[in-house]
């Protein structure tokens, strides 16, 4: 597979070092300079937000640092959480005196790494809270939800917990107000053809010629199904069945993002998503400000997403708060 890289160790560095460049809201820092950061200071006595995970899906996870969004990303190599110095790098850049938010998909390097750093700073009086986001439908069942894998729906955790926090909210009630974002997301995806990792002799999975495989997780995790290629109505009719089926609507609005997982081109997330607003329309649902696009990828794995975030009166006022960083603008 040919990639417009030099050389794979120096990969990640020299991803961070360009995007930092073509982007001056931003800044590189920390020991292993593995933190992204706001280049404005954080404003003193308010809660900051800190997420990290592994490279290779951008703009998630350090594309969200922004005005609205995070304070601060740690980033890991290709697929691999951010190690504990990391960690710590960004919850101290982040922190303004009134605590500090960790907010990351449920993998267990992340959970340790995170965890770890966080038992360290409060030596140095820094109070942290955790918020897991687990919004893959196809990772565990309803009964064991705590199991489930942070995809997608990452990013409308981001967008509720950084604008709450911006409102000079405690770090109690930035918490709750992500975890009930978290606890009203769901997403499930379609893989069509596999990524390979820089350095790799081979892709992270085969998917059979005309096969496609429903409920991949974005590092090829296995998912619900393997069939035959269907025609986009059908795959999206089952996608929105189960995830209505998972979480039933408690309102009448609901955000949807239909995503790309890297190479699957914005003309095919439009047909999808043409679909999935139909769906929604049926069961009597309102869009509110939906999201198509490569929001949260897997470098070029071929396949979609999609994610149902049902509103309610808070969380739409919070969505709908001014936000911006290189990848997303909400005004």
């Amino acid at each position: 597979m040919k990639k417009l890289i030099n050389q794979p160790d120096r990969y990640v560095d020299e991803a961070l070092e360009g995007m930092v460049e073509a982007n001056p809201s931003m800044i590189r820092t920390g020991q292993g300079l593995r933190v992204i950061a706001r280049s404005t200071p954080i404003r003193k006595g308010k809660v900051g937000v800190v997420s990290g995970g592994g490279f290779g899906h951008l703009p998630v996870f350090s594309g969200y640092v922004g005005n609205g969004l995070l304070d601060a990303c740690a980033v890991g190599n290709v697929f691999e959480g951010p190690n504990v110095q990391s960690c710590i790098d960004a919850i101290t850049v982040a922190n303004g005196g009134a605590g500090v938010l960790k907010l990351f998909g449920n993998y267990g390097g992340d959970k340790m790494n995170f965890a770890m750093a966080s038992e360290m700073l409060e030596f140095d009086g820094i109070e942290t809270s955790t918020v897991l986001v687990t919004d893959d439908i196809a990772s565990a069942g309803p009964d064991e939800a705590a199991k489930r894998r942070g995809v997608a729906g990452i990013i409308y955790a981001y967008k509720i917990a950084g604008a709450m926090a911006e409102t000079g909210a405690s770090l109690a009630d930035v918490t709750a107000m992500a975890q009930h974002a978290v606890s009203r997301l769901r997403t499930v995806g379609v893989a069509l053809a596999s990524c390979q990792v820089p350095g790799a002799d081979r892709p992270t999975f085969t998917l059979p010629e005309g096969e496609i495989e429903l409920g991949m997780g974005i590092h090829g995790e296995p998912g619900l199904w393997r069939k035959p290629m269907v025609k986009a109505d059908a795959l999206v009719d089952e996608m929105v069945d189960r995830l209505l089926a998972d979480l039933p609507a408690t309102g009448t609005k609901v955000s949807v993002l239909v995503n790309s997982l890297g190479a699957t081109p914005l003309e095919e997330l439009f047909i999808l998503f043409r679909r999935a607003k139909q769906r929604l329309a049926s069961e009597g649902l309102e869009l509110v400000q939906p999201l198509i696009g490569p929001y949260v990828t897997s470098m070029e794995m071929a396949g979609a997403s999609i994610t149902l975030f049902h509103l309610d009166e808070h969380l739409e006022e919070l969505y709908r708060a001014p936000a911006h960083c290189p990848f997303w603008k909400v005004s």
